[in-house]
């Protein structure tokens, strides 16, 4: 495969990207206005990088500590 369409392969539309967030089209395009995912436009699509996505989301990753009450215990 050519670098062309290696780089080609790995953006993805806008529903694609929200599928992957698991977020609305619409709070993909809030983050993409927001400059928080960075989205390259080819003619009238604008295009996410899975790259893009993968970042964002380590970005945001952090320990998660549960705080669970119990009773009786």
């Amino acid at each position: 495969m050519s670098p062309v369409m290696a780089s080609t392969a790995s953006l993805l539309k806008r529903p694609e990207a929200a599928g992957r967030l698991r977020q609305s089209v619409r709070q993909v395009d809030k983050l993409i206005a927001a400059g928080e995912l960075p989205a390259v436009r080819i003619g009238r699509s604008v295009l996410i990088r899975e790259s893009a996505i993968e970042y964002f989301i380590e970005a945001r990753e952090s320990r998660v500590k549960l705080n669970i009450n119990r009773r009786g215990s």
